[in-house]
């Protein structure tokens, strides 16, 4: 493992093989340098005027992980209480916190409401009588569906309205003693395909306009997350998502414009590093199966929805391609197929690039395994 892998910085890779070498802890776990975060928070919202990031905390909710956050003076988006619990224990004020969970737990509106948070979306009618009714006069973003082709994961269709139905709400919303403010969308989860936030601000554009002939004014644009990191192949960039990004809102939207970034993935990702171990090697048919001590139920869950990782073991053997799967005794614990490595021994480690967003928080511990332990480096 002496040469740097392509999609890792150098520094980041010493970092890891360092750690490795001198620390006592057993795989699997997940590293994160705190550097790498560090530069993309500085990254994001550089290229977009007037905008501010909050976290999405579903990407990574490790308590050290958010707190290094917090010190960089970033919000956060939440949608749960147990997000909540960890921010407010870290003492992040209210202000810096908003929820775009279209549909809330009535348990996390309470405490959210208690707690002081005041910026909530939504995309319903009853969403909206569940708002006036429990947090009474707050600022309320309705979620406009915008197209998600070229996103690695679709939420277009489970969260969002088009365009005259959103109008409506704000009308509606309005008419409930609510404050309507905004509009927010998302272009899909690991987005590759530059011109769907065009596309959404092209629509949002238009709900701007219907919102303010009804007597609506507007002040805030959420863009949400989206922003895509390098697994297997290289992917659109942040200044270039935000340099169109930024020339197509202000083409049209007033320049005072507040706008909201949701970065989840695209803070965390690359700063993460798993470090597991095979435990075993076998022939099923014509097909060689790599056992690892990390699977889809305790780590690897993305794989699942088509997400494909980088790969790294430390052996100068044969190339084979393998099918990689999870410890687990469920068979739905394959983590991918036809990946080609050299052929690692039983006990050799074997690492997983860009594994920094949505994998211990998707964890379980299904089978008995435990939730692997986050360690910043």
């Amino acid at each position: 493992m002496e040469t740097t892998p392509e999609f890792i910085g150098k520094k980041t890779w010493n970092k890891v093989l360092n750690y490795i070498a001198l620390s006592d802890e057993l795989p699997p776990y997940l590293l994160m340098d705190r550097e790498v975060v560090t530069e993309k928070v500085s990254q994001i919202g550089k290229g977009l005027r007037n905008s501010k990031i909050f976290y999405a905390v579903k990407a990574n909710p490790d308590r050290e992980v958010l707190k290094l956050i917090s010190g960089l003076g970033t919000g956060f988006e939440i949608a749960s209480e147990g997000e909540l619990q960890i921010l407010a224990s870290l003492g992040v004020g209210p202000e810096r916190i908003i929820t775009s969970n279209p549909v809330k737990t009535f348990k996390f509106l309470n405490q959210a409401v208690d707690y002081g948070v005041r910026y909530f979306a939504f995309d319903s009618i009853t969403e909206a009588d569940k708002l006036a009714r429990y947090a009474p006069g707050c600022n309320v973003y309705v979620r406009l569906s915008v197209p998600n082709e070229g996103s690695e994961w679709p939420l277009s269709k489970k969260f969002g309205v088009e365009m005259d139905e959103a109008a409506e709400l704000l009308v509606y919303a309005k008419g409930k003693g609510l404050n309507p403010v905004g509009i927010t969308f998302h272009v899909g989860s690991q987005c590759n395909n530059v011109y769907n936030w065009n596309t959404a601000v092209d629509k949002a554009w238009d709900l701007w306009e219907a919102a303010g002939q009804s007597g609506i004014k507007l002040s805030l644009l959420n863009i949400g997350g989206g922003y895509p990191i390098r697994y297997t192949k290289s992917v659109v960039d942040i200044e270039t998502i935000e340099k169109k990004a930024d020339k197509a809102i202000y083409h049209k939207f007033p320049k005072d414009l507040e706008i909201i970034i949701e970065p989840g993935r695209a803070v965390v990702g690359d700063a993460g590093v798993f470090v597991s171990t095979v435990i075993g090697k076998t022939r099923r048919g014509d097909e060689n199966w790599l056992h690892i001590d990390v699977g889809v139920f305790n780590g690897l869950m993305e794989s699942i929805g088509g997400i494909k990782y980088t790969y790294v073991v430390g052996s100068r053997s044969e190339r084979k391609k393998w099918t990689i799967a999870g410890p687990s005794c469920d068979s739905f614990d394959v983590i991918d197929r036809d990946v080609e490595l050299p052929e690692p021994e039983i006990g050799n480690r074997i690492l997983i690039l860009s594994s920094g967003a949505y994998t211990i928080s998707y964890a379980s511990e299904f089978n008995g395994f435990s939730i692997p332990k986050t360690i910043l480096i």
